[in-house]
């Protein structure tokens, strides 16, 4: 009889957990776009423009596609190997080395 005295923690959304992971899931897969497929074009004005950016120092716009979404960010380049298919910036906000795929690539701008 002692055990039906004992109060129970009240936790509201506990049991809710994963339907609400579940719609998450589903909310995230509708806002996923295909990666774009780049033309032979772009992809040389992409490397001209990140030799060129790292050359000078200039602050670039890097547009990349990265888990179904399109990602803009700020930084410099630091490195780029063409061979090895990655570089390396330096982001703007955190000013964190940041190692990408030159194939993640969509575009890049200078500021």
């Amino acid at each position: 009889m002692d055990h039906y005295r004992r109060m129970k923690k009240w936790r509201p959304f506990a049991s809710m957990s994963e339907p609400y992971i579940g719609l998450q899931e589903v909310i995230n897969k509708q806002l996923e776009v295909p990666q774009p497929l780049l033309t032979e074009e772009q992809m040389e004005q992409i490397n001209f423009t990140l030799t060129e950016a790292l050359h000078t120092n200039k602050q670039v716009y890097l547009t990349y596609y990265k888990n179904g979404q399109r990602i803009t960010e700020t930084g410099f380049i630091q490195f780029v190997d063409s061979l090895g298919n990655l570089f390396i910036f330096i982001d703007e906000v955190f000013e964190l080395k940041n190692k990408m795929r030159l194939g993640e690539l969509i575009d890049v701008r200078f500021v």
